[in-house]
């Protein structure tokens, strides 16, 4: 897949040192795959949710969250905005009453 967005990765990993290594071994495994749809990407991954239209997944044991939307017919992989888990939290809140 394609990772769009590669150097805002970078930019969370500078904000959150503890974040560069799981960061950017989810980056490499999203780079060697072509995941065709979730349940790809839960074999790969198993913390990995569907939240339409954006796939979360939990970085460093659940303390982040990172969001992305995943196309998978072009194999790209949008990072959209990362968390930690209470910033998450919160965002979902607001999400869930914009519905």
């Amino acid at each position: 897949m394609n990772v769009i967005k590669k150097k805002t990765l970078d930019v969370y990993a500078t904000r959150h040192t503890d974040t560069a290594a799981p960061l950017a071994s989810w980056r490499k495994i999203f780079e060697k795959m072509e995941f065709t749809d979730i349940h790809a990407v839960r074999a790969a991954l198993p913390t990995a949710d569907f939240a339409d239209p954006y796939t979360v997944f939990n970085i460093k044991g659940n303390n982040y969250r990172l969001i992305t939307i995943i196309h998978y017919r072009h194999q790209r992989v949008y990072i959209k905005e990362f968390f930690t888990h209470a910033e998450y939290d919160q965002w979902n809140r607001l999400r869930s009453k914009r519905k």
